[in-house]
């Protein structure tokens, strides 16, 4: 008897999406599933926040410009679209990072991880917090072991372990901006529960980090022991980039454009341009329940598609409008987006009058710029910018100041610009300025984010089988984070029918 045709709805054409429906089409071939994947995209591109300008030679990121290496969901999704010869790593040359502080930029300790300071000789020769600072931090080293009280903001549990000025110098531009947020608002479980298991583990953030650095060096060493080619090259016998940070050649949009077309050679339909307005059981009959869809969505343009399983990957406020009807979406809306800009600057190098020797700088909230990154492109990326050019890119919005995103694009450049002079002294006129607004689009997780969307899961699962939510707004922004995600939907949808 053949098997009856499954059909699956992805909502979203961004980066989870995507990797869904790639996986939810290999897996169910794998498996011998008989499966019909339709991704709806309500915009008129696909990818999301990933949104690569190719121009005149440059490869500029309108969205995010890389992802963390150590995650390997994407080299694997990589590999498996046999665009891993594309990877590239940082320029090795362009180490250095930099913190604004009274308006002048200091080097950022070395040996700091994720601003935790493992090397306390470097740490206590910075210029970026006070003898009476430092000292404060290290008394991590010595503190009484603490009971596990749950969850709590970043904010909080950093203050406590290191001292105020810690959080504010560099806990705050280095960790906040990953996600454009407030540190004493953002819950620790959802964003950086590695620092509580290591204060539970090792005593300290400091001793924690240190063994982790340790472990990480075995492991490198016990793997190119072991097996050198395999620890050095991937599935294309090429050499992986030693990189913390990795892209691709050709931008982040390598991937989805990969993913595409993948995906639609595998008989995926793709539907853009229009939105799901509902989504609603459909009646079932007594008799030939198998015949038909078990949900039906309309869309904007007036048409319908009936689906047997669906999968959300859109924003959460956008998930939790369309869900609102059927379940308790209070773990939704309690999460809030940030909005952010980026402004990418493009110059020759003829009269450009600064070294960017590094990667960038970062800028403290209590600094008061509009700025509050900036990433020296060119010299962190080297495939980014043609011979005898420069490209820099600058970030403006945060939590609580996000007013700077909508200043019109000739006021944005200028604001920009003189940020850059103030803290740089470059004083050069860019060629062409590329400003990129992107519109609540850093969710922001709260205390207790976790546990909320385990349960939000548990309830959506009862009241709407079949039906799953994930993505950025549930657990993690960055981009391995949103493939492996889309792949454990897509294992969860196939093995629905079979629970």
């Amino acid at each position: 008897m053949e098997q009856r045709l499954r059909r699956v709805a992805v909502l979203g054409g961004g980066l989870t999406g995507l990797s869904a429906a790639f996986y939810l089409l290999k897996l169910s071939k794998e498996r011998g599933e008989n499966i019909e994947v339709t991704v709806i995209e309500g915009s008129n591109r696909l990818g999301g926040r990933v949104n690569t300008l190719r121009r005149d030679g440059y490869v500029i990121e309108r969205g995010p410009d890389s992802f963390l290496a150590r995650k390997l969901p994407m080299i694997e999704l990589a590999r498996e679209l046999g665009i891993a010869v594309e990877l590239t790593g940082t320029n090795p040359l362009a180490k250095k990072t930099y913190i604004s502080l009274d308006g002048r930029l200091h080097p950022m300790p070395e040996g700091l991880t994720l601003g935790i300071p493992s090397d306390q000789e470097k740490f206590m020769r910075t210029d970026l917090v006070s003898e009476e600072g430092k000292l404060r931090a290290l008394e991590d080293l010595s503190m009484a072991p603490e009971d596990d009280q749950g969850d709590e903001t970043v904010g909080d549990f950093l203050e406590r372990r290191m001292g105020k000025e810690m959080v504010e110098r560099i806990f705050e531009p280095l960790l906040a901006g990953i996600h454009a947020g407030d540190l004493y608002r953002l819950g620790l479980q959802a964003t950086f529960p590695q620092f509580k298991q290591m204060v539970r583990e090792h005593g300290s953030l400091i001793a924690g980090t240190k063994e982790a650095q340790l472990d990480a060096a075995r492991l490198k060493a016990e793997k190119e022991a072991n097996s050198p080619a395999a620890a050095a090259t991937n599935a294309d016998s090429e050499p992986l980039p030693s990189s913390v940070f990795m892209t691709f050649r050709n931008g982040l949009s390598t991937v989805i454009e990969a993913l595409e077309a993948r995906i639609r050679a595998d008989g995926c339909l793709i539907r853009m341009g229009s939105e799901v307005e509902s989504l609603a059981p459909i009646p079932q009959p007594q008799s030939n329940v198998a015949d038909h869809g078990t949900y039906r969505l309309n869309l904007s343009d007036g048409s319908a598609l009936d689906a047997d399983e669906v999968l959300f990957t859109l924003p959460a406020y956008a998930t939790s409008e369309l869900l609102s009807p059927h379940v308790d979406v209070s773990a939704l809306t309690n999460i809030r987006y940030i909005s952010v800009a980026n402004v990418v600057l493009a110059y020759d190098e003829a009269g450009f009058n600064h070294d960017l020797d590094g990667s960038g700088f970062l800028v403290p909230r209590g600094e008061h710029r509009h700025i509050t990154a900036s990433t020296w492109t060119s010299s962190k990326w080297l495939h980014t910018a043609p011979k005898g050019k420069r490209l820099i890119r600058c970030y403006v919005g945060r939590a609580g100041a996000e007013q700077g995103v909508e200043l019109n694009d000739a006021v944005l450049a200028g604001v920009v610009q003189r940020d850059l002079q103030d803290l740089t002294g470059l004083t050069a006129t860019p060629e062409f300025v590329e400003i990129t607004r992107l519109r609540h689009s850093m969710p922001q997780y709260p205390v207790g984010h976790v546990d909320a969307i385990a349960s939000f899961r548990d309830n959506l699962s009862a009241s709407l089988p079949g039906v799953l939510a994930t993505g950025a707004a549930f657990g993690g922004v960055g981009l391995p984070d949103c493939v492996e995600q889309g792949k454990k939907a897509a294992e969860a949808l196939l093995n629905y029918r079979k629970a």
